[in-house]
Parts: C-alpha cells; structure tokens; sequence
C-alpha cells in the first residue's frame, strides 16, 4: 500500500493503461446499479406497508416474524425463512442474527450493533423503526399486533416494513449470513460485465489508493476477499471475545484478575487468527486489540461483583487502549496469540501480513505505554521481526493531538464512527430517528452525519490531523475504518484529504472499488 501524499496529483487514468473507453464506463458505472446487482429488491407491489425505519443495510428480504433470539433459532432449525426482530441486538444475538433472512430493530442507528453486523454479513436490515413496540412474542404498530410467525418483508435500501411475504428479485435471493459462508452478494452473482468494469477500476486506484475490510471471522475475510478487498484493515476481535464460552473467562480476568484462564483465552484466539490469516493469506489483516464498552463483557456476571465497573456511559468508559493498560494481560495474550497463529502460518508455508492496531487512544504517553506492551509480549513470543503497530484516531483529542500520535506508530486509522460521536455529541445508537431525521427534514442537516462525512466538523479534524500527523511522520500510512468507508461522498473526501485506503463492510466494497477510481479519474 503506497502512501498517496496530500496534494499529490494522482493522473490516474494515464498510469492505468486503459483506454478511453474503458476509463469511461468505470466514470459512468452507478453506484445504484452497482447496488441493485449486489443485493436483492422486490418484485411488484409493496402490499400493506406498516412501518418505515432507517435504511440501514441494502437488499430485500421476506420470512415469519420472530421476536429474540431464541425464537428466531427455534423458527430457523424448524425451516422456516426467519425476519429476526429486536427493540435492539446485542453480541448475544449473533448466532440468531446469522440464520436470519433480514432483521428489523425498533432502535439503534446506522452504526448500532444490528447495522454494522447486517451490512458485514449482506442480510438486509431496518433499524430504529420507532414506530414499532417489541412484546414478547409480538411487536405492535399502532392498535396492530403482528404475532411470531406471521410473514412480514423488509427492505434494507428503503427501510419500508409490509406485511406479507413478497417475491425477492435479484442475485441475493440465496443464501445469506456467515452459516453458508456465501452472502449475498458474491462476485460469482454479479454479471460480467460489472465484474470487468470493477477490474478497471482496480487498475486506477492501484499504487494510489487501496480499499480493504472489516472482518472479524475467516468466513467474513473470504466474503470480502471474493469481493475484492485488498486485505483487512479492521478485525475487531472483542467480537471473538463476546461468544458465550469466552465472555466468562474475560469476567474471571476483569473482575477477579485470574490469570490462569489467559491460557485458554490466548489458544481461542490462537485458533482464531490462524484462521482469519489463511484467508488472507498475502494481504495485510489489521489486528485491532481489545475495544468493547465494559457492559458488553460484565452481560450476565455478578452483580455484586461487577458494581466496580459499572457506568452511566459506557461508551466513554474503560474500552479501547483504557482497558488494556488496566488489565495488561488481556492485549498481552491478544498478542501472544496473534503472534503464534503468524508462526503457525509460515510453518504451514503461508504468507501472513500482520498489523496491530492500539484502539481509542487520547494521550501520546497512553500509545507509547501500549507500544511498549505490545512489543514486549510479540517479542516475548519469539516469533521474529515486529509488525507494524498502528492506532486509531476516534476522538477529536487525538486528532489535535496527531503528530505526537504518529511519531511512534507506523500507521493510523481514523474511526469516524466515534470521532462523529464524539464531535456532534450525538448518540449513534439513539438520534437517527429522535434528533438527526427531523434535523434533515427541517434542513438543520444536510445529510445523517454517520452515513455520509460531516466534512465542516469531522472532516475538518481529519484533515488537521492529517496535516499533523504528516509532519511529524511523512511515511505515516492513514486511512478510514469507520461506516463511512463504504460511502461514495466519504471515499472523495478520503481521497482528496490524502489518505491512503478505507476498510468498509465486505458487502461495501465493490462500492468502495468504484468510488475510488471514479474519484482519481475526475482529480
């Protein structure tokens, strides 16, 4: 990946020795078409509509209600095509969320657990649909109940609820979610022609600007492999740490501080990353350590014992680089483990490209105090040269704070999910519905500030950091790991403001693809 430096003319076109013809059809391929073609839409008439929530991962799909988890796995293993219903997901719910056809939730907002896991697995989603009251085995709208196993569809690209199965049209009408390991957009189902224009496209940004992934699983790095990703720049392993037989041992850790169940944890995870980098195999997979809000790891602990950490705003609490400075021995046995699947891979006769990435940094002393650490336990593994050691920048401190930042990292990714948090004060679990869609409606907002780029606020801040960081560092290596990643405005402002790559959901980078290049060869 070769940094693109600020202001560098890019003259992208000329270098990619294609001809005018095919430069053309990349400038006019649309991002709509190139939607419709990943993902599923109905056919015909919508029927009874009975809600509207948030849009928030595209693609069409019909199946009975199913109101919690539970449900959901009992409708599923029964046969039947599920819709999973929630006033809100949770980690707990992933194994449901994965057998399900489309989910529909009455909160959360473009960056809330359901949205983000959708998206990454290509099962359509609508979220926040305030109008909707979830009961236990039924939800209402309005004075109508709608029972468990009543037929309902969702569309994740308009957010429109109907009840009633409806006919699904297009190349995600098979299999979905990580149990098939197929999705719903592979690019085996998109025509030939897009495939080849997509090529191109690759062939602009190459050597300028790359587009890599979120994924946290093998199965999710070979979704975003097949849809051509150039690597991973974003695993978020509390993902791996939240499944049930794991979340008590990381209890044990936090509230007891048992070191004798680290082991167990480390060869979990060992397992895990072996894995994910023979997916990956000769591309960059960034590893970012531990950042889960405490909530999610003390679900279902004592209640006594886990009063010591509880907080009002878990959020802004002890995640990220906080916890692993509190409780060292977690990012140690991250890292020992990550450098032991690396050694697994080679001895296998793999190429594994590992990257380590310090999350929720605010402090220069913070980061350096994590470096140390991580360089110690990779040493202390003894598994040869130290990788490259990044950190996210996520919240506006770090961002005026970038070139102390960057003098002792290789790389920095901007997590605009948080830094749009941080930075607006909004919720991005709670405001879609309540505060930022009547915002728009009344013209307070041009646009939802976690779909697109906030460029007058958020991205004011990226670039200044970009210029610190920059300076400090100028073989700094940057990009854009938040939602914003997969959005075509968000990719241009990423482009111009010189970074080097964006990771998105794997279903999002095809668009990613294209954005890019349509980018480079209008600059």
């Amino acid at each position: 990946m070769t940094a693109q430096q600020a202001g560098e003319p890019s003259s992208a076109g000329s270098r990619a020795g294609l001809s005018a013809r095919q430069q053309q059809a990349v400038a006019e391929l649309s991002f709509e078409e190139l939607t419709a073609a990943l993902h599923p839409t109905f056919a015909g008439d919508a029927g009874v509509v009975l809600t509207t929530g948030l849009a928030a991962s595209p693609g069409a799909a019909s199946g009975v209600v199913a109101v919690g988890s539970e449900v959901a796995l009992d409708l599923a293993s029964a046969g039947s095509t599920v819709i999973l219903v929630a006033t809100e997901t949770t980690p707990a719910d992933v194994a449901a969320m994965g057998l399900s056809a489309g989910i529909l939730t009455a909160r959360g907002g473009l960056a809330s657990h359901a949205a983000v896991v959708a998206r990454g697995w290509g099962i359509p989603a609508v979220c926040d649909a305030r109008e909707i009251t979830v009961e236990a085995d039924s939800f209402m709208v309005g004075a109508r109940r709608i029972t468990n196993g009543t037929p309902i569809s969702i569309d994740g690209s308009t957010g429109e609820v109907t009840l009633g199965s409806r006919e699904v049209a297009g190349s995600a009408a098979g299999d979905v979610g990580p149990s098939s390991g197929k999705g719903t957009g592979s690019v085996a189902a998109l025509p030939a022609e897009i495939v080849e224009v997509l090529n191109w496209a690759d062939r602009i940004a190459a050597g300028q600007f790359a587009v890599l992934a979120n994924a946290d699983t093998a199965v999710d790095a070979a979704t975003a492999r097949d849809l051509g990703a150039q690597g991973i720049g974003l695993c978020r392993t509390e993902h791996m740490f939240l499944q049930p037989n794991r979340l008590e041992v990381v209890q044990h850790v936090v509230l007891r501080g048992h070191d004798e169940h680290i082991d167990d944890l480390a060869t979990a995870q060992r397992a895990d990353f072996r894995e994910l980098l023979a997916a990956m195999d000769g591309l960059p997979v960034t590893i970012r350590l531990l950042d889960a809000p405490m909530h999610e790891f003390l679900a279902g602990a004592d209640p006594e014992e886990a009063a010591q950490w509880h907080e009002h705003n878990p959020m802004l609490g002890v995640r990220g680089v906080r916890l692993g400075l509190l409780r060292p021995e977690l990012y140690a046995a991250q890292v020992e483990a990550l450098a032991g699947a690396a050694a697994d891979r080679r001895a296998a006769g793999g190429d594994p490209r590992v990257e380590i990435m310090v999350p929720l940094v605010s402090a220069a002393d913070e980061l350096t105090a994590a470096v140390r650490a991580v360089r110690s336990a990779w040493e202390s593994a003894d598994a040869g040269a130290v990788p490259p050691i990044g950190t996210m920048i996520e919240t506006p401190r770090a961002c005026l704070i970038a070139g102390q930042l960057a003098t002792g990292v290789s790389f920095a990714s901007f997590g605009t999910n948080d830094l749009t948090q941080m930075t607006f004060g909004f919720s991005r679990d709670d405001t879609a519905a309540q505060v930022i869609a009547p915002y728009i409606a009344d013209g307070l907002l041009n646009a939802d500030p976690f779909a697109s780029l906030d460029r007058p606020g958020v991205g004011e801040l990226v670039s200044s950091a970009m210029e610190r960081g920059r300076a400090a560092n100028p073989g700094l290596r940057a990009g854009i790991c938040g939602e914003h990643g997969g959005d075509p405005a968000s990719i241009k402002f990423a482009v111009h403001a010189g970074l080097d790559y964006v990771s998105c959901s794997p279903y999002r980078v095809p668009i990613a693809r294209l954005a890019a290049a349509q980018t480079l060869l209008a600059t």
